[in-house]
């Protein structure tokens, strides 16, 4: 049995110090009743730790449950999305984000369950449990608002569709890497909908993904992004931008941006 970060740690010291400061004042006690007490001494110590651990076991399970629903419904809203790469679903983009944002009501329903399954103080102690969550649902409203605007979702927007907060000071909220990580999911999911985009007829679409896309880029290159899961997310855009300006490249060549581009002249 592994014991959690520091917490647990900060029990053991806690209770050898006592034994420590409780061997002092007993040292006229004969050795034999000494090494007695110190036996039972070490038993409620760990008896203790069990039961830290029980209750930490228990949390987290607490925890698992409201996550799963939330992962659940975040592939409800993934499928609902997922239809506007089809030819139809270019033409019932509005109604397919209406759907998704109905759906994004179970999802607020339950990150306020999870606010009151751990203390606020707490958040990253326990985050690894939401954070790829948190990182989809975060996806899935920025491809909602794209789809609506197409503009990039902000931060606080996302923090509003899932009724969470951005200040981390205020407990449960939005951490600036999960949303940049699910702005980056976004791209990708945009470099597929550049290609279907093309097969379905709408060849002004991909160019604007183009210019969104070289864009978000742009601003990634101004943050200095260590060498971690989220740097390795963002070497992913290179490819996005390079397989968006392909298509666009083939638009070209065949006329069909120009021609994209003076039926909106006009």
């Amino acid at each position: 049995m592994v014991l959690e970060d520091g917490v647990s740690k900060y029990c053991i010291i806690s209770v050898l110090s006592s034994l420590e400061i409780s061997k002092s004042r007993n040292v006229t006690v004969k050795s034999e009743g000494a090494e007695t007490a110190l036996k039972m001494s070490v038993t409620e110590m760990f008896s203790y730790i069990q039961g830290f651990l029980s209750a930490e076991q228990d949390i987290r399970e607490d925890i698992r449950k409201v996550v799963q629903i939330l992962e659940q419904t975040a592939r409800e809203i993934l499928t609902v999305l997922q239809s506007v790469h089809q030819p139809s679903g270019f033409k019932d983009i509005p109604s397919k984000c209406q759907k998704a944002r109905e759906l994004f009501c179970t999802v607020r329903t339950k990150t306020g369950e999870l606010k009151t399954k751990f203390p606020a103080e707490q958040y990253y102690r326990y985050h690894e449990h939401w954070r790829f969550v948190l990182q989809r649902l975060t996806f899935l409203a920025a491809f909602v608002v794209y789809l609506e605007t197409e503009s990039l979702v902000t931060r606080e927007e996302v923090a509003k569709i899932l009724d969470i907060e951005v200040d981390r000071e205020k407990g449960f909220h939005l951490d600036i890497e999960d949303y940049l990580a699910g702005v980056l999911i976004m791209a990708s999911e945009l470099s597929r909908l550049a290609v279907n985009s093309v097969t379905s007829g709408d060849y002004g679409r991909p160019l604007r993904i183009s210019n969104f896309i070289n864009e978000l880029d742009s601003g990634f290159r101004l943050l200095n992004l260590k060498n971690d899961p989220l740097r390795k997310r963002y070497d992913g855009l290179k490819y996005d931008v390079k397989k968006i300006e392909e298509v666009v490249y083939d638009l070209s060549i065949r006329g069909l941006a120009k021609e994209q581009e003076t039926e909106g002249d006009k």
